[in-house]
């Protein structure tokens, strides 16, 4: 008994001495909206469990997939490689950006443009070379460009998931809560990157709606869809588009005509269960980012949403064999799938 009680003492002591050292997080609390958990629209199933791979062993963590006009696709890896494939398995490399690719689109020019975490918002050209077209805005440099979308008028969407922590310490975001992602655009034509929405709590997934009406932007630790109208008498307004979401919503993708494609690399409950607790946080954020993201439960999680937000596909994977899902875009008539840890890209085709 007295050496259970001597333990005790000394994890008491520890703990005092963690939450009186300097921590790389200033946690808050936050009320975290409903958790409809895996029921209804989002009972379980396992219709990914049919997925086939791609590109098995040519690289780790293949976040987004972009479709080409000539049928070809595109992805990054974690080493900062950007490769084309086919579905019978050619691979060809087209360059490094010494960053780490995230979301990738095409522009009307052909130029592959490209969400680098690291080096900002980039413009591939097919030859490998690479133009940063912006990694500041309000003369701060950007920490975490994610995802994009691109509008008719060539105006680049997209989001800068965090203001206060990186890449590489994304986890931290969650634990600390602060809520300081963002959206912004940039002009092509005059080279100017303005901020539309702040305090989007990580920032993540970008896709325009049905005649670049508007624009969605991801909120991944609130697990919810914001909606910033372009046009019409509502312009210039937010509303929430989708609240609720039982996953965390990372990339976002528009079919072109009735659907919303979202990836769900883990569910909420993990980061809900820890909302009101700050100074549990704060000690966690004392471990090691590897060990904390190592912690993060995997899940197999795709979800599409008609234009006004409604459910009309569920597709998940209970045994997450394909999971960490980060991006879905539509493309030939088969979902092709992303992740930020699995060595394949993943296709499923729709029926």
């Amino acid at each position: 008994m007295r050496i259970l009680a001597i333990l005790a003492g000394l994890i008491v002591l520890v703990v005092i001495l963690l939450l009186a050292l300097p921590a790389p997080i200033d946690p808050v609390a936050w009320e975290p909206d409903p958790d409809p958990g895996l029921t209804g629209d989002f009972a379980e199933n396992d219709r990914l469990a049919s997925v086939q791979r791609l590109l098995e062993g040519e690289g780790n963590g293949p976040e987004d997939v972009a479709c080409a006009a000539d049928g070809t696709y595109f992805t990054g890896y974690h080493d900062g490689r950007i490769v084309r494939f086919t579905d019978d398995g050619k691979v060809t490399e087209v360059t490094n950006t010494g960053g780490r690719p995230l979301g990738m689109q095409f522009d009307e020019s052909g130029r592959l443009i490209v969400a680098d975490a690291m080096k900002g918002l980039l413009a591939v050209t097919m030859d490998g070379s690479i133009e940063v077209l912006s990694d500041s805005v309000n003369g701060q440099r950007m920490l975490f460009v994610d995802d994009l979308d691109i509008a008719a008028d060539g105006t680049i969407w997209f989001s800068d998931a965090s203001a206060r922590h990186d890449y590489h310490h994304n986890i931290l975001d969650f634990l600390e809560g602060r809520s300081s992602g963002r959206l912004l655009s940039y002009d092509p034509s005059r080279g100017i990157t303005k901020v539309h929405m702040e305090n989007l709590f990580f920032a993540n997934g970008v896709a325009l709606g049905p005649d670049d009406a508007y624009v969605l932007v991801n909120e991944t630790g609130a697990g919810r869809i914001q909606r910033l109208w372009l046009k019409g008498q509502r312009a210039g307004e937010t509303e929430p588009f989708v609240s609720g979401l039982p996953g965390v919503p990372d990339n976002l993708s528009f079919n072109g005509s009735d659907t919303f494609w979202v990836a769900m690399p883990a569910l909420r409950s993990g980061i809900d269960v820890m909302a009101s607790k700050p100074r549990l946080r704060k000690l966690l954020s004392h471990l090691p980012v590897k060990t904390l993201a190592s912690s993060i439960e995997r899940y197999s999680f795709v979800v599409g949403l008609d234009t006004q937000g409604k459910v009309v596909h569920n597709l998940q994977d209970t045994a997450a064999g394909f999971n960490n899902i980060t991006s879905v875009n539509e493309c030939n008539g088969s979902l092709y799938i992303g992740s930020l840890s699995m060595p394949a890209v993943a296709r499923y085709p729709l029926p």
